[in-house]
């Protein structure tokens, strides 16, 4: 396993995005080492994305972040909005 710390790069302004996209693409190189990519310290749902998108095989996700991955403003909107229309035609 290799475990780049994705949010503590970041907190030293590297893009550790970019550090798990070279060691994935390193790996890839050397098909007979069996190895997995553990991103860790993720910070926010576009590191969950990143991280998939770069090679990363699992991502330490703190459960805030899982939260914040479920949430999302137009979502909010159109519950709420499908909840009025259904008081509107059912009256319940």
């Amino acid at each position: 396993y290799v475990s780049p710390f994705l949010g503590r790069l970041d907190d030293i302004s590297m893009p550790g995005i970019d550090l798990i996209e070279q060691i994935s693409d390193m790996f890839a190189n050397y098909p007979d080492i069996s190895t997995e990519i553990i991103a860790a310290s993720i910070r926010n749902p576009i590191h969950v994305t990143d991280c998939a998108l770069a090679g990363a095989d699992i991502a330490t996700v703190p459960y805030a972040v899982i939260e914040q991955m479920t949430k999302h403003p137009l979502t909010d909107q159109g519950i709420a909005k499908f909840q009025a229309d259904y008081k509107a035609v059912f009256g319940e």
